[in-house]
This record gives structure tokens, sequence and C-alpha cells, in this order.
């Protein structure tokens, strides 16, 4: 049911081919779907999955283990509601917990993803570009979606078990960002870059949305904590099948892609690309001193950190400050990222609009979507922590804040493809893996932070994500680019520099002869 309402819910993407006569996005073919859009849509699946299997267990595990309250009371929090206390909450799911950990046990268990996450980032860009996007990410997903199904097992088998499961999970999801980027440099025109790739980045906010909001249901009405396991689980099993038959790694590959669709392209996409058989060795030096993209590793750092700070902890500052309902709690956690995609799909837009239409530089709108990204989450952290006890307010600085983070897609997730797009798959892995070392930072962070969740405490830990979330956009704005770098075409860099060296070795022959000459 979750992918057909996802296939539903994306298929709208095919009122876009009445667009293209006046937008100037590529001919049109009234026979079938462009391929690029199954492929926006498949990516799409793919990062709503990969982020459901990453994140399900931070809502699973509170039904896993007991519950240990340490009676230590914030004369600054919220007053409940309703009958429906901490207490009452015990009481009633206790019983279902099978697991007693200690919260040093259950951060290593929900850390270990992003241990192994971060490893396999870069060696999954690099065989990416190698071998295609295709292959890496399929079996990166499939190794992630049989770890989800045998959770349930290793939890059983003890913490140790499940901890590695979590890590070798991570493994799998790490080429996952790199290989896409690798696709769409071949799939996505530099006017079509910001939609597709709003379209295919979005599925990590729908894949946040699904984990809280379906998980809670799963877990209320199918048979408790493992149902979540088992059917986010065997949804990745039909994603990875339909992928192997939908979607190719470059259009020259693609057995049913139209004649038209491909001469466009070739043309306007892969024409600028090396073959992958012909892609010289990585140009490591000039990457590694790059100063765009530290700029653009520097404004992931601080998305993530925003990010995964909000991920994995507002629903504690939600029922351990504002003492929201468990009700409440769920969907409010959610909300969010639903928020998040609406506006990552509307930017998405706008950005293609400004590029295209109104004939922007693609830094300066990348620039301004990135600073509304950062920008607007400081803002709406900032205004719900000193909101005081309005729970209406809190929650809307909350949703409207985070939402605006959604254009990041269309802007800081595209901009690796600017400025490369023969080693997208490096470059990404180089931002996102760096960028991802947050999510190993902030849970550990706010667990010292906040050690008895007061209300002080946690406007310390949020004062510090508005911190570096302007201070990293601050330096994008700097040091970041939209335009393509030399580097990405290292031969002609080599010649070029060549040919500056040959210019500059004759001028200074003709200058000693002259002298030569006069004296």
């Amino acid at each position: 049911m979750y992918l057909i309402h996802q296939f539903n819910t994306i298929n709208s993407i095919v009122s876009l081919e009445r667009l293209h006569e006046f937008s100037g996005f590529g001919p049109i073919d009234n026979c079938c779907m462009k391929q690029r859009y199954v492929l926006g849509i498949m990516g799409f699946l793919a990062l709503a999955n990969g982020y459901i299997q990453r994140f399900c267990l931070s809502l699973a595990i509170t039904e896993m283990v007991n519950v240990h309250h340490k009676g230590k009371i914030d004369p600054n929090s919220c007053p409940y509601d309703n009958a429906e206390t901490s207490a009452n909450f015990t009481k009633k799911y206790l019983s279902s917990a099978e697991f007693d950990w200690e919260e040093q046990t259950q951060g290593m268990i929900l850390s270990a993803f992003f241990w192994g996450y971060v490893l396999t980032q870069l060696p999954g860009g690099l065989l990416a570009e190698r071998v295609g996007g295709k292959q890496v990410l399929g079996l990166g997903l499939l190794i992630s979606t049989i770890c989800t199904l045998i959770t349930p097992l290793a939890a059983h088998q003890g913490a140790s078990y499940l901890i590695v499961t979590r890590f070798i999970l991570g493994l799998g999801q790490g080429p996952l960002y790199p290989s896409l980027n690798v696709m769409l440099a071949q799939w996505a025109p530099v006017q079509e870059r910001g939609r597709l790739g709003a379209l295919v980045f979005a599925g990590a906010q729908i894949g946040n949305v699904i984990s809280m909001a379906v998980g809670g249901l799963l877990i209320r009405y199918m048979g408790g904590w493992t149902s979540v396991f088992y059917v986010f689980g065997t949804s990745g099993l039909i994603w990875f099948f339909l992928w192997q038959f939908l979607c190719y790694s470059d259009p020259s590959s693609h057995p049913f892609i139209s004649q038209s669709e491909k001469e466009f392209l070739l043309s306007k996409s892969v024409g600028q690309l090396k073959k992958r058989a012909e892609l010289p060795p990585t140009p490591w030096r000039s990457i590694m001193t790059s100063v765009p993209l530290w700029g653009l590793i520097i404004a992931q750092i601080g998305h993530d950190w925003g990010l995964f700070t909000i991920i994995t902890d507002l629903p504690k500052y939600m029922k351990s400050v504002m003492h929201f309902s468990i009700a409440q709690n769920g969907f409010l956690s959610a909300a969010p990222y639903m928020v998040m995609w609406i506006a990552a799909i509307t930017s998405g837009w706008i950005v293609d609009w400004l590029i295209n239409v109104k004939q922007y530089p693609v830094t300066c709108v990348r620039k301004t979507f990135i600073t509304i990204a950062s920008v607007g989450p400081a803002f709406g952290i900032l205004a719900a922590t000193y909101a005081g006890c309005d729970k209406v307010l809190v929650a809307t600085f909350f949703t409207v804040g985070m939402g605006l983070m959604g254009a990041f897609v269309p802007s800081l997730k595209v901009n690796a493809l600017d400025l490369s797009p023969n080693y997208a798959g490096t470059t990404l892995a180089l931002v996102g893996g760096i960028g991802a070392i947050s999510g190993i930072i902030t849970p550990y962070l706010v667990g010292v932070l906040t050690p008895n969740s007061t209300l002080l405490e946690w406007r310390l830990v949020f004062w510090i994500a508005v911190i570096v979330l302007v201070a990293t956009n601050l330096v994008y704005l700097f040091t970041g680019s939209g335009e393509v770098q030399p580097w990405n075409n290292p031969l002609e860099m080599e010649e070029s520099n060549a040919k500056k060296r040959t210019c500059s070795d004759s001028q200074t022959k003709d200058d000693v002869s002259k002298m030569k000459s006069r004296m």
C-alpha cells in the first residue's frame, strides 16, 4: 500500500510534459513518460525507503526497551494537558517492552548506523563513477533492506548483534547519495536539475514522515514493534526488483528510452560528461584544495547538524519539556518533514524558473536557497524555544522553521553536480561523508548537555544548533559557487596549464633575445 500511495502521489509529475513547450525543457513524446522522470520517481522511492529503514528504529526502540524515569523535576517545564502523564504512559506500554538496555547502550545502537554510513560514502561514490550508479545503489539498498528484515532477530540475540546489524545497514546506505548524484549527472540536464533534484532528494522527507507516522500505526495495530521492520523491509525488496527492471545508469544503456529523449540528454547532459571508461584518474589534489567544494562541505555540516538535532531529539523535547501527549508528539514529529517536502518540491520549480526563465546566475540562486534553508530553521528553532508553554505556537515555529529547510534540496544537494558533473559521486561522497559526522556528534552532545532534560538545558542545545547553521552559511556565501570547476576535466586543465607554461617560456626567450640584440 505504501508504494502504491507514493506512486499515485508522484505520478502527477507527468503533467510536466504539458509545460515543456513553453519552458524549454526538451522535446515531447506523446507515447510514454520520460525515462528521466521514471528515474526521478524511483530515486525518490530509494531515498524514502532508505530514510525509513534508517530512522524507524528511533521510534521502535521506545517500545522495545523498558522506560526508566529518574524523577527529575524541571520548574520551567510546561504542565500536562490531561491525565496522560509520564507515569500512565510507562504503565501502559511497559508490558510490551522486551529489553532492559541502559541509555548508553541505546545510544550506541542508534549511532552505529552513522559509523558505517560515513565509511562507505567515498568508496561508494568512486565505485559508482566507474561501474555505474544503478548497480552500486541497488546493492547498497538491498543490504540495508536485508538488515532491516533481520533486525528483530538480531535484537533478540542481544544488543551487540543489533549494533553490528545497524553498522552493516549504514555501510549499505553510504553509497546512496553519491550513486544518485552520479546518475543525476547522466540524466538531469542543467535546466531541469533543480526540479529533478528536488523530486529525488525530497524522498528523504517523505521517508521521515512515514517512519514516524506510519511506524506508530504499525506498532499499535499490526503486532508490535517487530511489524515495523518486516513491513518496511518488504517494501525495500519490492523497490529493489522494480529498480532492476526500470532504471539504468545512463541514457545510452537504457533499452526503452525514446530516441528523441536520448538525443536530448546526450546533447544537454551526457554530452558534457566523460564516458566511465575514459574518465581520467580522480584529481585528488585539485579536489581537496578546491575552495568552492570546501565551502559546500562546511554548509553541509551546518545543515546536518541542525537536521540531525531535530530528527533525533525533537520528540524528547516535546515530551520532557512541553509535555505533549503521545498522539500529539507523533503527529508533530512528522509535521516538519511534510512541510519540508512541500518546500523542497516548490523550491525546485522556483530554482529552475529563476535559472531558465529569469536567467539568474546559478551561483546566485544556489546561495539564496541555501541561505533560506539555514536562516529559516535557525529562526524557527529560536522562536520555538522562547515561545513559552503556548503549544500551538511552539509547534508552528518548529514546523515552519524546519519546513524551510526543504530549500536545501534544489541547492545544497545538487551543488556538487554544478561543481563537477564528471566526479559527482566523489564530490558528493566527500560532502555527505564529512557532513554525516554531525550525526555521530549531535546525539552524544545532546545527551551530555541535557542530563535532566530541563528547558534551560535544551535551550543551550538549540542555541548551538542555530550558531552552527548561521556560521556555516556565512562561510558558504563567501566561498560557494555554482559553476563547473576546472578540475572537472583534468586533461583539459593540464593542457591549458601546459600552454600557459609554453607561452610563458616563449615570452621569456623572446625577452632574452631582445635584450641580447640591444646589447
